[in-house]
C-alpha cells in the first residue's frame, strides 16, 4: 500500500468525470488500497479516485457514524445514487482537495446508492445524516463536482481566488 499525492484546487482533474471501472482485478484492489491508506495520512472520511489523479469512478469511506452504526469501511466501485430524500439538511462540509475550509452545504437528509465492492459484488444500500453527507459528496467528485459549487457565487469565487493564488506562488 502507499500513500497517494492528493490533488488540490485548482487541479483540472478534479472538474473532469471519472470513467466507469470495468476491470475489477487486483490493480483495482491495489488502488483502493492506496485510497484508504492516503484517506487515513490526510486524515479524512472520504475519498474519491479523482482526488488522487485516478480517473475511474471509485470512492472510499470510513466514518464512525451513530445514525448508521454500520458505516465503517466503505469502498464503492461504479456508485449511482438511485434515490434522495426530499427532505433536506444542512451540515458542514469540507474536502482534502479544498484544505482547511469549511462551509455550510444543504444536500438532501437521505440517499440510497447502488454500486459494486471491489470484488464485483451489487451492493443497494441506505443512508442518513453524516454518512449520506458523505456518499453525496464523494459521487459528485466523480462528476467533477465540488461541495464549494453549492456555495453562494461570491463565496464560491472567493475559495477559487484563494487556492489559484496558491498554485501561482507555489509554482
Amino acid at each position: 500500500m502507499a500513500v497517494r499525492e492528493i490533488l488540490i484546487l485548482p487541479d483540472p482533474l478534479l472538474r473532469k468525470v471519472a470513467e466507469p471501472v470495468e476491470a475489477f482485478d487486483e490493480d483495482l484492489q491495489k488502488t483502493v488500497d492506496d485510497m484508504f491508506e492516503t484517506m487515513y495520512d490526510a486524515p479524512g472520511i472520504g475519498l474519491a479516485g479523482p482526488q488522487i489523479g485516478y480517473m475511474k469512478r471509485v470512492v472510499v469511506i470510513d466514518l464512525a457514524d451513530e445514525e448508521n452504526p454500520d458505516s465503517g469501511k466503505i469502498a464503492m466501485v461504479n456508485p449511482e445514487i438511485v434515490g434522495l430524500s426530499e427532505e433536506t439538511a444542512v451540515s458542514e462540509e469540507g474536502c482534502l482537495s479544498i484544505p482547511e475550509l469549511y462551509y455550510e452545504v444543504e444536500r438532501p437528509a437521505e440517499v440510497t446508492v447502488k454500486y459494486f465492492t471491489p470484488e464485483g459484488n451489487e451492493v443497494t444500500r441506505h443512508a442518513t445524516g453524516r454518512l449520506a453527507v458523505c456518499m453525496q459528496h464523494e459521487i459528485d467528485h466523480l462528476d467533477g463536482v465540488l461541495y464549494i459549487d453549492y456555495l453562494s457565487r461570491l463565496k464560491r469565487d472567493r475559495v477559487n481566488k484563494k487556492f489559484q493564488k496558491k498554485a501561482r506562488l507555489a509554482s
